[in-house]
């Protein structure tokens, strides 16, 4: 996505390794990018902020419990996973 998230990747990568095991370089596509960030804002504004990160850490925990029962998905289907849980969270939020 961008260096800093490709320096984040080989670090998860290394201190896995430091830890005994192997894993792909974590990647970021730009889309489920999008919605993550979409989701980060709908709860700052809905909930307490401070349950942004993990609500966002939630939403990528669930996109690859998703991908592994399926055996796989394309970001394009991963984006609108979490887009579809974002925009109900939108519409039950009340209004300001």
């Amino acid at each position: 996505m961008n260096a800093f998230f490709s320096s984040l990747a080989r670090r998860w990568s290394e201190a896995a390794r430091g830890r005994g095991a192997k894993i792909d370089d974590p990647t970021l596509d730009a889309d489920v990018a999008e919605e993550i960030l979409e989701l980060a804002r709908v709860v700052a504004h809905t909930t307490e902020r401070r349950f942004a990160p993990l609500a966002t850490f939630t939403a990528g925990v669930a996109a690859e419990r998703l991908r592994a029962s399926k055996g796989a998905l394309d970001p394009g289907a991963a984006a609108a996973y979490v887009r579809e849980v974002r925009e109900a969270l939108e519409r039950e939020a009340p209004t300001p």
